[in-house]
């Protein structure tokens, strides 16, 4: 699944043509993933050809104030805060100090050297499936794709690769996405996030920092997802009641989102 090279949004890619088995795959240019839009160009024409009519912001109120989406004209901003509870009780949630971090390489060895982002990342991942934010935010998601008459979707967070990978995750779960499929399409990002992050990355270093560190505070890795799989195995069971009971979504939700974003092999 290539990213698709638009210069005014990063790590932006169509879940479109990602394989479901039995001959059947994601239908193009109805799912959209990405970083935050707070540089959007709607006239960009990578940008424009895409119709987006809604946009799903996972992002903080912090990081929304900061850096606020770009709406494209005509689009819906669909607000879905997935660490609004979590951030009150985990100190330095790593996806929403990204930038943070890596401006200050003291700061970063302080909290998250010697393994420790790792732990930060798998406990933030298993806050996606247990906080009630979280919860609401990846509720709201599918039943925005669960309209029959909804538009091109693009959801995403900060970086495009955490709060967003587990809502691809889930979608993908949803279309009936193998485990492998699943793992794949969520690593993929790790080129368009590096390379977003890239100049952060160098100046991290250049003050001494840890490259390692900077790498598990940027990428993605299959423990991180695993930890959020995990957590979903031991409360739910399966990925199928988590979305049913956990998100709360209903059948008829997922019966339309099925009918709308799979396409079958002629």
């Amino acid at each position: 699944m290539p990213a698709i090279p638009a210069a005014s949004v990063a790590n932006l890619r169509d879940l479109g043509t990602l394989p479901l088995g039995d001959g059947r795959s994601v239908r193009e240019g109805l799912v959209f993933r990405s970083g935050q839009l707070d540089r959007l160009d709607a006239a960009e024409p990578l940008v424009s050809a895409l119709g987006i009519r809604t946009v799903v912001d996972f992002r903080t109120a912090a990081e929304r104030a900061e850096r606020p989406d770009r709406v494209p004209p005509g689009g819906r901003l669909l607000v879905a805060d997935v660490l609004a509870d979590y951030l009150a009780t985990s100190g330095l949630p790593p996806a929403a100090r990204l930038k943070t971090l890596l401006s200050d390489p003291a700061l970063a060895e302080k909290h998250l050297g010697g393994g420790r982002a790792q732990e930060a990342f798998t406990r933030t991942y298993r806050a996606f499936v247990t906080s009630e934010s979280a919860r609401a935010s990846y509720r709201a998601f599918l039943t925005e794709l669960g309209d029959p008459s909804a538009g091109p979707l693009l959801f995403h967070c900060t970086a495009g690769k955490d709060r967003t990978g587990w809502a691809a995750t889930i979608l993908l779960s949803v279309l009936g996405a193998d485990a492998e499929t699943v793992m794949t399409e969520y690593l993929a990002v790790n080129p368009g996030v590096r390379l977003a992050f890239a100049p952060l990355i160098e100046g991290f270093t250049a003050q001494g920092g840890d490259p390692d560190l900077a790498l598990a505070l940027i990428g993605v890795v299959p423990e991180y997802l695993e930890a959020a799989l995990d957590e979903v195995a031991v409360r739910h069971g399966s990925m199928e009641k988590y979305v049913r009971e956990g998100l709360g979504v209903p059948e008829e939700v997922t019966d339309v989102i099925r009918e709308r974003l799979t396409v079958y092999a002629a």
